[in-house]
């Protein structure tokens, strides 16, 4: 589900018809040990914490959460709008998700009680690492405000498509994609706008909705498509070197990459299996497993679970 542009008129565009149709009727790691498909375990019950995620599985896209073992789903949105891109706060009390079609910034309580609109035309972005603030997309450019709608900050003024990803956990720098060379590519810039730097340099797309530092800030992850066409997971460090693919060659797509809070693992969402459903895998590419699994709506209808965010403390 790709977002890009102005993300938010659902991003006019989930990146999908998709959305659409329901809101209105650098170097190769060895590809040795990825000759064979993986295997995976359903709820493996290995995860600790809880994951929360967009999910089409009760018709229109809303907000749900679980374990980050695949149990105990919980649905925390339930609006006639389209919600998506929920992202925990740094302490887990809180979520900012977009609602579609109006475009809207929205912070709810963990539980989906207390919604508060903060912001209009703005797509979801990462938040400071003290949870004050968020930085969002607004226009192809990015913003920064205070956590209530206050303080609004433009860092960038390229109109090249820029967005949003992560905030250092030092709290001193934003990562986000940009297609100011032509495709997209991460880059790295302070929280001031100043020092702007390309970490990828590949012909092929390099993005990730949350692609953003490992806990410890050693560590990039993302999606990128410089294998075979297709998203798949990568992981390089904070300076971009030594890339390494962590999701195999497939013809599928891995994508929207988030780190467990113990930096041992991955969240992502893959079509693998036809539609899009949850997954999860350590940062050596072993001991891949499926959190969710489903794949159709009475209707025929194909459900999208997908742009998980991860938190340490699970559900209660």
């Amino acid at each position: 589900m790709r977002r890009h542009a102005s993300r938010s008129a659902l991003l006019a565009v989930l990146a999908l018809g998709v959305i659409l149709a329901l809101a209105c009727n650098a170097p190769r790691a060895p590809l040795d040990r990825f000759m064979t498909a993986p295997s995976f375990d359903m709820n493996a019950g290995a995860n600790h914490g809880a994951i929360v995620f967009h999910s089409t599985r009760d018709g229109p896209f809303h907000i749900y959460a679980m374990n980050a073992d695949g149990s105990d789903v919980r649905q925390l949105t339930n609006t006639e709008a389209l919600d998506f891109d929920p992202l925990w706060s740094p302490s887990g009390q809180q979520i900012e998700f977009g609602r579609c079609c109006t475009g809207a910034l929205v912070i709810m309580n963990e539980d989906g009680t207390g919604q508060d609109t903060i912001a209009e035309n703005a797509g979801v972005g990462p938040w400071s690492p003290n949870g004050k603030q968020v930085a969002f997309g607004r226009d192809g450019d990015v913003f920064v405000m205070n956590v209530d709608g206050s303080g609004v900050r433009q860092l960038t003024s390229d109109r090249a498509l820029d967005f949003p990803t992560g905030w250092s956990p030092n709290g001193r720098q934003i990562l986000f994609q940009s297609e100011r060379d032509g495709n997209r590519e991460l880059y790295v810039m302070n929280v001031d706008g100043s020092g702007v730097t390309r970490l990828t340099n590949d012909p092929a797309s390099d993005e990730g909705d949350h692609a953003g530092w490992s806990p410890d800030g050693k560590q990039i992850v993302f999606s990128s498509r410089r294998t075979d066409g297709n998203l798949h997971i990568f992981v390089m460090n904070g300076d971009g070197s030594d890339v390494r693919q962590v999701t195999p060659d497939g013809p599928y797509d891995d994508d929207d990459p988030f780190w467990s809070p113990d930096g041992k693992q991955i969240a992502f969402q893959s079509t693998r299996d036809g539609d899009e459903d949850v997954y999860v895998v350590n940062t050596d590419g072993t001991g891949l497993t499926q959190l969710t699994n489903n794949n159709t709506l009475d209707d025929g209808s194909p459900i999208f679970d997908a742009v998980p965010s991860w938190r340490s403390r699970p559900l209660h």
